[in-house]
């Protein structure tokens, strides 16, 4: 098979939550994502910038439902990409403001991370990419992603 089109995109998550106003509280409230379209009371789909959705959140395994245990293959986190620095400086600062835990906050190289967890505990990482340009190569050109503590500082110097 051919290599997939270079302009394909994730284009949403849909997500099983146990409670579907404590998730509207995160997604809507906190992150500012905006209501597209309600099914009843079990579901909910959520956008930036009017598109359909980016996010779904449905209760039809039951209000309440267990999230599943640790250790467990299924989603490590989905990703929400910020269109600059200044932008996830502002989630940044929305969060500490909203005194909402962090799971951590990465500098990758290629971007600038913020993770925590939705009221389900699922994975939720912010980040912004770094012009391409300026991604880390090694000497053969291969791409060099890395870890390091993200500069908070830095990044809320934007604001």
């Amino acid at each position: 098979m051919d290599k997939i089109h270079k302009d394909v995109r994730i284009g949403h998550v849909h997500l099983t939550v146990s409670n579907l106003d404590a998730s509207l509280k995160f997604y809507r409230d906190l992150l500012g994502f905006e209501v597209m379209t309600k099914y009843g009371a079990s579901a909910v789909f959520l956008s930036a910038g009017g598109y359909h959705h980016h996010i779904a959140l449905n209760t039809w395994a039951g209000e309440g439902a267990l999230p599943p245990p640790k250790g467990r293959t299924g989603l490590y986190h989905f990703a929400i990409l910020y269109p600059s620095r200044k932008e996830l400086a502002k989630a940044l600062k929305n969060l500490l403001d909203n005194k909402y835990p962090l799971s951590g906050a990465s500098d990758h190289g290629v971007s600038e991370a913020i993770y925590l967890e939705d009221p389900d505990g699922i994975g939720v990482e912010l980040y912004c990419d770094r012009p391409k340009k300026d991604w880390p190569k090694t000497s053969e050109g291969d791409l060099a992603m890395f870890t390091k503590p993200l500069d908070v500082e830095s990044l809320l110097s934007e604001l």
